[in-house]
């Protein structure tokens, strides 16, 4: 019997990529230029090309697509289990997270990225492919692991006030956050530094600004420090 010949299979990636700004957790999405989608909104994302490897692909879609560079980006899942994902064919996704500063939301917003724009994560319905399904899973992965990682600081400016944090944890948990209870536990942690400056934010004394200990971090998680919040 005469072999089959090998099927063609396509391989992608794809990014969520999570910023706060507005008090809001926004996600990046383009438009997408032609095809049987054309005009709908999707996550940025392509092809794979020869001899190129996953991070280097999805951080080179990125600059393509959105003249974006992250500065935290983590795999989160393989899609391929439903053969039709892709009306072009067969493609495979391998779907990355990221999560970039406000300062990329402004720097992307005043550059010529065709159609890349950044939105609300509550007001996103019906994008393109499956991509509603690996916006919900990078946002559960973002939930969990802003337990017990600090993911979270990568979304804020180097400077925050103590109340930035508390309304970006309430941001992506969807929820306010128990403040005194909040404010104990990140405190006790002993990885914020105040930057010696301050910022007013309504008629009393004014806030103090942070800054997070990055080095301190690693230094104590390799003694097998826990972060937890």
């Amino acid at each position: 019997m005469a072999a089959l010949p090998a099927p063609t299979i396509h391989l992608a990636v794809d990014a969520v990529v999570f910023a706060y700004a507005g008090e809001m957790l926004k996600v990046l999405l383009v438009e997408i230029g032609g095809g049987a989608f054309a005009g709908e909104h999707a996550l940025p994302g392509g092809f794979v090309r020869e001899g190129e490897g996953l991070l280097a692909a999805v951080e080179r879609e990125l600059a393509e697509e959105a003249s974006l560079a992250v500065n935290y980006l983590e795999q989160l899942y393989t899609y391929g289990d439903d053969p039709g994902r892709d009306p072009r064919g067969r493609v495979v996704t391998v779907a990355y997270y990221a999560l970039v500063r406000p300062s990329a939301v402004a720097s992307q917003a005043s550059s010529d990225a065709r159609a890349a724009a950044w939105v609300p994560v509550a007001q996103v319905r019906g994008l393109a492919y499956d991509h509603d399904a690996i916006l919900a899973a990078a946002l559960e992965r973002l939930r969990a692991k802003l337990r017990y990682r600090p993911v979270g600081f990568e979304l804020l400016p180097e400077a925050f006030g103590f109340s930035d944090l508390e309304r970006l944890y309430g941001a992506i948990l969807g929820r306010p956050v128990d403040r005194r209870n909040f404010r104990r536990r990140v405190l006790a942690l002993g990885l914020l530094e105040p930057t010696g400056e301050a910022r007013q934010e309504g008629p009393g004394r004014p806030a103090t600004l942070y800054r997070f200990d990055a080095a301190k971090y690693r230094r104590l998680e390799r003694e097998g420090f826990l972060f937890e919040v």
